[in-house]
């Protein structure tokens, strides 16, 4: 919905955002008789416009001659959502006017013509570029903002800006998807701003905002394809620029848009000092945090919005001391003091955890040490297919999956002896990865995960496609997901009759891993709106067994929303940062630090 508001008026707080974005028209009068302009012509430019994106207002703020005026309309920002005046003129004018309200966005402006020479529209690979159309797609558009730490404008939102998008100059949001041409799933989002649709622009602009691409996205040139298509699709409406704003150390991000020919413009933002927006205008970086890992982060950046005290202990290893009303926890990730000692231990041996929720009455597979080479010849005669790891060990070190000779069970032996000592041969189970994180014996998130693969493109051999997958994760994940070309990697694309330096087909894909392990490249799907309620239960059960505050479960399932099940491992230490938007990092602080939870309605953003 946009709001425009014309001098002379008041500038209440906003009401409720309508499900049907509304083409851009002026406030009425004291008298409600004012007629409202045609918002497509250069003469009927309004003053003291914004517009309602989902998530939050963008404010042109070039259409404000009183900057007070725009403060009061900064302040009516809703709970839980993040307004942005762009285009200031005097911006440190209108922060001497609200300092502790107010602060200046640390982004940078650029600027694409869309006149001869401006980047032409080009699909990526394997994809098609189009408006958002379906529910479904809405659904995954609010998941992949929220999987990158933005503000998800909610599906009906989305939903009824679509009901808008043919309606040609007087449609104010564009908002794209980029579909995987094998699967339909939504892989990528950008949302558009006609500002001739919203306002009558005299300037004849528009802007690009909340680009994004799934984290799990298999296919390569999804965000610079939706750039293109979106300036094209802009071009054709006839304007004559489009704008973005991105972080200042957002290299890559800027690194693109300089290669598509954006240049950086004299344009300022604010913004309020919100709880979503804390991260930008609460000072530098404690001494340390810089070189945290994901894990260790997403629990750092939670507390120090919380006001908590952090000091890095060991960056490479991810241990951190936290501080509050004179009570301090040191955590290594999200393994902290709450956890016992004999409860780490129950998850560090896997022979002992089988152990533990066998006892407790959950399901496990079968299981033995290998070492005797009959009764190892015998377990994989009596199950047929098994796997082979070690008694300890994490990250999927070790690990061979789907052993169905002695050959090979020899050679997985030998490999996960590496690791440890013990070695552990156990039923091989058929079905789905699924994750489920429990802390302070509530479930959190699940989440399935996926052994990574490649998909061809009839040009590439096997080998380019894993290294440029590879350096796709290890980008999404902050350089911890990456698949090694090593033995396993081998033996699975061996396994579907193909040698690394083969040319895949176009489409077919190919799995190159067995375990999904995020560590060796797999990836996680958000499951926890589908989770059977016996699956949780049984995860709760065994955190109880095991007696841990915070664990993450490794279950095989027909589906998460089926019941059957089998538990394979315990993990004290899971990886909290793989479960956005869940509000994994929100729950762990909770469960460290109950006083600094947030009241209801705080208006905080998952």
């Amino acid at each position: 919905m946009s709001v425009l508001r014309m001098p002379g008026t008041d500038v209440p707080s906003p009401s409720p955002p309508s499900l049907s974005p509304a083409p851009a028209r002026s406030a009425a009068g004291p008298a409600g008789d004012e007629a409202p302009p045609d918002a497509t012509a250069p003469e009927a430019a309004c003053a003291e416009a914004w517009i309602d994106c989902g998530w939050g207002r963008l404010v042109f703020a070039q259409t404000f001659t009183d900057l007070d005026r725009l403060v009061r309309c900064l302040r009516a920002e809703e709970p839980g959502k993040r307004d942005i005046a762009l285009y200031l003129q005097d911006p440190h004018v209108a922060l001497a006017l609200a300092p502790q309200e107010l602060f200046l966005d640390p982004s940078h402006t650029f600027r694409l013509d869309l006149g001869p020479g401006m980047p032409e529209e080009r699909r990526p690979p394997g994809c098609t570029l189009r408006p958002l159309e379906t529910p479904a797609e809405a659904e995954a558009v609010s998941r992949i903002h929220a999987s990158r730490g933005m503000v998800a404008p909610s599906p009906d939102f989305l939903l009824a800006a679509r009901n808008r998008q043919g309606s040609g100059d007087g449609s104010a949001l564009l908002h794209l998807v980029a579909l995987d041409d094998a699967t339909g799933q939504v892989l990528g989002c950008v949302t558009g701003v006609d500002h001739r649709g919203a306002f009558g622009d005299p300037e004849n602009g528009s802007s690009l905002w909340c680009l994004a691409v799934d984290p799990q996205a298999p296919l390569p040139g999804i965000g610079e394809g939706l750039v293109r298509g979106l300036a094209a699709r802009f071009r054709d409406r006839g304007r004559s620029f489009m704008d973005l704003s991105v972080l200042h150390d957002n290299e890559h991000a800027i690194a693109l848009y300089e290669k598509l020919g954006f240049r950086r413009i004299p344009a300022f933002a604010v913004k309020t000092r919100s709880p979503i927006n804390e991260p930008l205008f609460i000072g530098p970086a404690c001494d340390g945090e810089d070189r945290l890992n994901p894990y260790a982060g997403i629990i750092v950046r939670e507390a120090r919005r919380r006001g908590i005290g952090v000091e890095v202990v060991d960056a490479e290893a991810g241990y951190v001391c936290l501080t509050a009303g004179g009570r301090s926890i040191v955590c290594r990730e999200s393994l902290s003091e709450l956890t016992s000692a004999v409860a780490m231990s129950r998850c560090d041996d896997k022979a002992v955890t089988r152990r533990v929720l066998a006892r407790a009455g959950l399901s496990v597979p079968a299981q033995q040490v290998a070492g005797d080479a009959g009764a190892d010849a015998a377990f994989l005669t009596r199950h047929g297919r098994i796997v082979v790891k070690p008694a300890r060990g994490e990250q999927g070190r070790g690990i061979t999956v789907d052993v169905r000779d002695a050959a090979t069970m020899v050679r997985a032996v030998e490999e996960a002896r590496r690791q440890d000592a013990t070695v552990l041969l156990e039923e091989f189970v058929e079905g789905q990865d699924l994750r489920i994180v429990v802390i302070g014996f509530e479930v959190v998130a699940a989440a399935l995960r996926c052994p990574a693969e490649v998909v061809g493109n009839g040009r590439h051999s096997i080998r380019a496609l894993i290294e440029a997958q590879s350096r796709r994760r290890a980008a999404a994940t902050g350089g911890e997901s990456r698949i090694p070309l090593d033995a396993e990697t081998e033996r699975c694309v061996a396994a579907a009759g193909l040698g690394l330096d083969d040319v895949l087909p176009e489409g077919r894909v190919l799995p190159v891993r067995k375990t999904a392990n995020l560590h060796t490249g797999g990836t996680l799907h958000d499951v926890t709106a589908r989770l059977h309620p016996h699956l949780a239960e049984r995860a709760v059960a065994g955190a109880r067994a095991l007696d841990i505050p915070v664990v993450g479960f490794d279950f095989l399932v027909t589906a998460p929303d089926r019941p059957d099940y089998v538990v394979i491992e315990a993990n004290e230490r899971p990886g909290l940062a793989n479960h956005e938007p869940q509000p994994t990092a929100e729950r762990f602080i909770d469960l460290l630090f109950p006083a600094t939870r947030p009241p209801p309605g705080g208006g905080m953003a998952a």
